[in-house]
């Protein structure tokens, strides 16, 4: 199927319409952003240093927005770590990997208080100062780890308050905010990229990849890249620790 026939609903308005792609530089993000130059946005990227338990992430974004045609990529400094209640944020709780945990019922440790309506809100405020009226992030449903701010009534919700909270909501025109892979299974994700051209091994998508991006392959994001390949029946590209 032809990708841009495939996502059509998620379309500009106008031909080059920019839109704020928030990008983590794992995988997800990446088919995000791929998709979007695909649909003819002008793409702007935008990515946190959070107080994450790494930067080879970052450092994986800047070359996905390179490679993908983002006009500007900002990484904004905004260190959730002084919050802490998170695995990923705070050094001192122990990150859930296949040697130490269970399936998990309930959130997970690894679920960062609040932290995709922090970065929607920044995308917001940018989305407005381009003048622009969509959002994309890699929000992902069914594959995922259970928090609550990937869900598709979270996102309806958020649409909803965008265009509640801003003048060219209120004055101008429909806020969009598209989670376009909110449906999709991990090895579908994996299959789109794949036809956009996405280079997966040059994402990072570990809990715990080290200063070069090699992936510790026990943790549950790692976990969930690896049965995503598999499924897909792709060779997984990640290049893990030794």
């Amino acid at each position: 199927m032809n990708s841009v026939t495939e996502f059509q609903q998620f379309a500009p308005r106008h031909p080059k319409d920019p839109a704020v792609v928030l990008l983590s530089g794992g995988l997800d993000s990446a088919t995000v952003l791929a998709m979007v130059q695909q649909l003819g946005y002008t793409p702007y990227a935008l990515s946190f240093r959070y107080g994450q338990r790494h930067s080879s992430e970052l450092d994986a974004a800047s070359k996905i927005a390179t490679q993908f045609g983002a006009v500007r990529h900002e990484i904004i400094d905004l260190d959730l770590s002084r919050f802490g209640g998170s695995a990923l944020t705070d050094m001192g709780l122990e990150l859930p990997t296949s040697k130490t945990n269970t399936p998990h019922q309930n959130i997970p440790i690894t679920y960062v208080p609040a932290r995709n309506t922090i970065m929607l809100s920044c995308a917001l405020g940018w989305m407005e100062a381009l003048s622009a009226t969509d959002i994309f992030f890699g929000a992902n449903a069914v594959d995922f780890s259970g928090y609550p701010d990937c869900r598709p009534e979270y996102v309806q919700s958020f649409e909803h308050l965008a265009n509640l909270a801003t003048r060219v909501g209120v004055e101008e025109h429909t806020v969009r905010v598209h989670a376009p892979i909110i449906t999709m299974s991990k090895s579908q994700i994996i299959q789109t990229g794949t036809r956009l051209g996405v280079d997966f091994s040059q994402t990072v998508s570990c809990y715990q990849a080290n200063s070069l991006g090699q992936a510790c392959g026990i943790c549950e994001s790692c976990r969930l890249r690896q049965q995503g390949f598999a499924d897909a029946k792709l060779a997984d590209p990640t290049i893990y620790q030794s």
